[in-house]
């Protein structure tokens, strides 16, 4: 990336707001297989990092997608995610349906039904220091 990134950020910045897709080659197809969900965090990385002082404001309308939504799900899946404070484990949200709470928390979502539940907190230790524990927060499967 080096000097012709920096540059076009510069540039961007003294152009004034950039819009995440024009900030993003990535989000508007122009290289690397087409991966919406990836193509979103890289246009949102770029309008953050083109204009640091932006605020993004419309976010809620990215969350609620339904690949995003199955993109969390994968990758809680794939770090054998700890029951929040629900106590309900991975094998209980694979046995209720995937596809099943995922469409529900989309219309919840959608609806602006949805309150996310407090994160479970847990203490773990603190890597290379010995006796030192650090907090971790652990929401819900739904969160």
């Amino acid at each position: 990336m080096g000097r012709a990134a920096a540059s076009s950020v510069r540039n961007a910045v003294k152009e004034g707001p950039v819009s995440a897709v024009m900030a993003s080659p990535a989000a508007a197809g122009s290289r690397g297989p087409r991966d919406p969900v990836r193509a979103l965090q890289h246009a949102l990385y770029r309008a953050a990092k083109a204009d640091p002082g932006r605020r993004f404001h419309a976010l809620y309308d990215k969350v609620r997608r339904r690949d995003v939504l199955w993109r969390a799900w994968v990758m809680v899946r794939s770090n054998n995610g700890a029951p929040g404070i629900d106590k309900i484990t991975l094998a209980a949200v694979e046995e209720y349906g995937v596809t099943r709470l995922l469409d529900e928390l989309a219309s919840e979502l959608e609806e602006g039904r949805y309150r996310p539940m407090p994160a479970r907190r847990v203490y773990i230790p603190k890597p290379g220091v010995r006796g030192e524990q650090r907090p971790l927060s652990i929401p819900t499967e739904a969160a």
